[in-house]
């Protein structure tokens, strides 16, 4: 938004999108934040479509998707969940939706930097806990709460997957060693 500060309105909800007063023949397009909550997402935009039909989006979903995985599996497996343990930086977006989405079915939910955090009264005897991560959360930290849960609560660990992610990034050529 700070390059073209007055050609660009920030829209975060379905409200922000009925309050816009832009006329007909304005050209409007859209763009959203990577990390974004999908379901949040699609609502403006279908908001948008419907009070602006001629509005351009990007040709292709521009939400991460290693965020939308996440989401969806946050979505499918808390049901089966008593308490979600999201593992993230506390000013992490990503982090922040999985949390939301875990309250959305009534859950109990902790955004957590490390297994520092987890609180012991956090847990009944027999809850169910579902641990999923942001997209930026190191492998070592999600398995030091995972070993946590496992040594002081003397839980059975069941690991489940939605999606497998096989996307690759190599490094830039000048930072591969040959």
């Amino acid at each position: 938004m700070g390059e073209a500060p007055h050609r660009i309105v920030l829209v975060e909800n379905e409200a922000d999108v009925e309050r816009l007063k832009l006329p007909t023949e304005t050209p409007v397009a859209y763009l959203t934040q990577t990390t974004l909550s999908v379901d949040e997402t699609r609502g403006i935009i279908e908001a948008l479509r419907a009070k602006y039909p001629h509005i351009v989006g990007p040709a292709k979903d521009d939400i991460c998707y290693a965020t939308q995985n996440r989401q969806e599996a946050v979505r499918d497996l808390a049901v089966g969940a008593d308490v979600v343990l999201v593992i993230g930086s506390s000013n992490s977006s990503n982090t922040a939706r999985l949390v939301d989405i875990a309250e959305t079915f009534g859950k109990r939910a902790h955004l957590i930097d490390g297994a520092q955090d987890i609180g012991d009264d956090w847990f009944g005897e027999d809850d169910a806990v579902l641990v999923t991560a942001g997209a930026s959360a190191p492998e070592d930290v999600v398995l030091a709460c995972v070993e946590h849960l496992r040594s002081h609560f003397g839980a059975t660990i069941e690991q489940r997957s939605i999606r497998e992610e096989d996307v690759y990034f190599p490094l830039p050529l000048e930072l591969r060693v040959v």
